[in-house]
């Protein structure tokens, strides 16, 4: 496991603060490993989830630091950003992490 992705689980974990978002959430950064949010919390895992949001570090990073929707919506609209499966799930997660 990657230093990127033990960061990861603890700053979500903190952002979070417990809430559950009604499914199952799995980051995969891209090059370091994948972190997963599900009801029972946040881990590093790699099963599989709901909805699955593909990034490189420096746009997970900027996702994490709660950069404003429009850059998010960039980064999904060229490609660096790439979300498979509920949409919806990835809007709670967006505005849980706003």
């Amino acid at each position: 496991m990657s230093d990127t992705v033990d960061a990861a689980v603890a700053a979500l974990a903190a952002r979070l603060g417990g809430e559950g978002l009604g499914g199952s959430v799995k980051f995969v950064i891209a090059d370091e490993g994948s972190v997963r949010i599900d009801e029972g919390g946040v881990s590093a895992d790699d099963a599989a989830a709901d909805c699955t949001i593909t990034a490189d570090s420096d746009t997970f990073q900027e996702l994490l630091a709660g950069e404003p929707h429009c850059q998010t919506h960039v980064a999904f609209m060229t490609g660096r950003l790439a979300i498979e499966g509920d949409m919806g799930l990835a809007m709670r997660l967006a505005s849980a992490l706003a």
